[in-house]
């Protein structure tokens, strides 16, 4: 059984693509790096945002899954956009990249705007905390 119980009151918006709130019990905590589109050399991949989304999602569900994890042990994740207009154009396809690759467990969410990340030709940063059970 998910150490993860995700709660959207009916009082709220319904939400899509998230979760309004997420209680942990037990489990242990796996506190997820900001990851970019970084390739492993080191370089960042890919021209627009659906293709930086992919890669960082994919970089962290990797980091995620070296450390025992899985998608659905996800509990909060934040991500940092440089350009949040560009953000909200993309939504759609941007949840469809989240299905195909992270299911449809949603954990808490955030999407915060920046004025740039470390790599200057990175768009989006995605970082996160997990509980395993």
């Amino acid at each position: 059984m998910s150490p993860l119980h995700r709660i959207n009151p009916a009082e709220l918006s319904p939400p899509t693509g998230f979760s309004h709130a997420v209680t942990a019990t037990g489990g242990q905590l796996v506190f997820l790096a900001g990851q970019t589109a970084l390739d492993q050399d080191g370089k960042v991949v890919g021209a627009a945002l659906p293709e930086q989304f992919a890669t960082a999602l994919t970089n962290l569900l990797t980091a995620l899954r070296a450390a025992g994890g899985a998608p659905a042990d996800l509990a909060r994740v934040t991500v940092y956009a440089t350009d949040v207009a560009d953000y909200r154009t993309h939504a759609v396809e941007l949840g469809r990249i989240w299905r195909q690759l992270a299911g449809r467990d949603y954990p808490a969410m955030a999407v915060i705007g920046v004025a740039r990340l470390w790599d200057e030709q990175a768009l989006v940063e995605i970082d996160g905390v997990a509980v395993l059970p």
